[in-house]
């Protein structure tokens, strides 16, 4: 007999889970699906939103057209308007319901980043940014708190449930999902009366598909942070003639630590934060190609700064800086998720400790002398040397006369012992996905809905296009949890 539901939800992470509470808020009888033991670890510990509740309490206040407008410009106009917006009149709803319904009840909250904003020629930072955080500043581990939720909101949740394809009716509705059992294989049909939802992020993890829809990105990431995005929900979606980005978006960090040596072509390895995530990469400190030439203003967003390096030889560049650097790192005012350690809380001791972890495993190299350096990362001695003067020079000065970093961002390498590494791009997620309206329907081609199929977070399309703009702190995860909440909405009034 074929169990039946009104909402069926394929994966239980920020999207999913999100589109599981609504669901079931609005009296749904809810399925949510996981391919996974578990999914209570995914859930993003940054969330934007432009006037919350937390942001009216901390006086913020993010201007919605200015923002609309940088996101339409940083995009090139290659997204659905709509869909940002759509996002945009959103956020702040779906913030306020996590702070009610999911935080303060297990002793949580949301922090605003009050110091978030700045403006420079090269960079805007909006402060959108809500830590999700406990009240004595550490992490709040909320995915276990969502998911908890939904259970007690009545949703029947499945792990080791994989969605292998969706099931369609004779005029192509989809009605229903074919999944198989992790451990056994064993496929299983379920029965949807009102809707689909798929939120299986990204591709990611799945190497064929990214040489596939992602060339570039897979020569120049040497790690991909997503073992679970297999694409499986993306594929399901095409093959009921839903429509795909035909071009790739991503969020890369430049925290890739590779070892000297490392072929970066040969070299894409599907690691969760290993020995090779490196934090301190995406820190505008002084980095070189592998030829030993500075090559970029290395104060644009993390993305931009891999890139650039796509553009050099090997795919792979060198961070270079020295003991002194490690004791100013607060002065790159460096914001969202590029900051170490906590956000706004600079642990020099701690920073220091990993890099010897780092040293100890072979990722960073550590000498006496910039010509000890360049042997020990295999670049080219006088050209680094000579690199490294000139950098020094225009730090004195205050000028970057070569490419324009800000003057608070130049700081000198020239007091020793030194230290580098070998670093390419390290990709946290796909963002290109399904197509889909403002009400979260699958459209194909044409445009047209595919009847009861949704889709939201990093399996959803039309909302990113090449690079991830950093300097809206917390957008993926907004993105997904509140796409969440709609198509779960959406799909439980159909």
């Amino acid at each position: 007999m074929v169990s039946t539901y009104d909402v069926i939800i394929a994966g239980a992470s920020n999207a999913g889970a999100m589109a599981a509470c609504a669901a079931a808020e609005k009296g749904a009888k809810v399925l949510l699906i996981d391919k996974s033991g578990s999914s209570q670890f995914l859930f993003r510990s940054f969330f934007a939103a432009l006037n919350s509740n937390a942001q009216q309490r901390a006086g913020i206040k993010v201007d919605k057209a200015k923002l609309m407008n940088f996101l339409t410009l940083f995009f090139q106009d290659n997204v659905d308007e709509r869909l940002l917006w759509t996002w945009a009149n959103h956020a702040d709803e779906t913030a306020n319901w996590l702070e009610d319904n999911i935080l303060k009840p297990n002793g949580g909250i949301l922090r605003p980043q009050e110091d978030a904003y700045y403006e420079t020629i090269v960079n805007t930072a909006f402060n959108t940014e809500l830590a999700i955080a406990t009240p004595d500043n550490g992490w709040a581990h909320y995915g276990e708190w969502v998911l908890n939720k939904a259970q007690e909101l009545g949703v029947t949740i499945k792990y080791n449930t994989k969605l292998e394809e969706l099931v369609t009716d004779d005029n192509k509705a989809v009605i229903g999902v074919i999944t198989s059992d992790r451990a056994s294989g064993e496929k299983t049909q379920y029965n949807a009366n009102k809707g689909v939802i798929i939120c299986t992020g990204g591709y990611g993890g799945n190497v064929d598909l990214m040489k596939k829809w992602n060339p570039l990105g897979y020569k120049k990431n040497v790690y991909s942070d997503g073992p679970r995005d297999d694409g499986s929900g993306i594929l399901a979606g095409l093959k009921v003639g839903a429509a795909r980005d035909e071009e790739p978006a991503e969020i890369i960090f430049d925290r890739g630590a590779v070892p000297v040596g490392t072929k970066a072509e040969d070299h894409y390895e599907i690691d969760f934060k290993g020995p090779g995530y490196f934090w301190m990469g995406a820190y505008p400190l002084l980095k070189v190609n592998l030829k030993g030439e500075r090559f970029g203003n290395e104060s644009v967003p993390y993305q931009f700064d891999i890139n650039a390096m796509s553009k050099q030889p090997g795919y792979l560049e060198a961070q270079i800086w020295s003991e002194d650097t490690m004791d100013h790192l607060a002065q790159f005012d460096t914001q969202g998720c590029s900051r170490l350690g906590w956000p706004g809380i600079y642990n020099t001791e701690e920073n220091k400790a990993e890099i010897q972890r780092r040293i100890d495993d072979g990722m960073v190299q550590k000498a006496d002398t910039i010509e000890e350096l360049a042997e020990k990362l295999a670049l080219p001695k006088d050209k680094l040397i000579e690199t490294v003067r000139r950098y020094n020079q225009m730090c004195k000065q205050g000028v970057d006369t070569d490419f324009g970093k800000e003057k608070f961002r130049l700081y000198p390498v020239e007091h020793g012992p030194y230290y580098g590494v070998i670093m390419g791009g390290r990709l946290l997620a796909t963002l290109d996905g399904l197509r889909i309206n403002s009400k979260m329907e699958v459209i194909d081609k044409d445009g047209n809905p595919i009847p009861h199929l949704y889709a939201a977070g990093n399996a959803s399309g039309g909302f990113f296009w090449g690079s991830y703009p950093d300097r809206v702190p917390g957008l993926t995860c907004s993105h997904a949890q509140t796409f969440g909440r709609l198509a779960g909405q959406f799909a439980a009034e159909n």
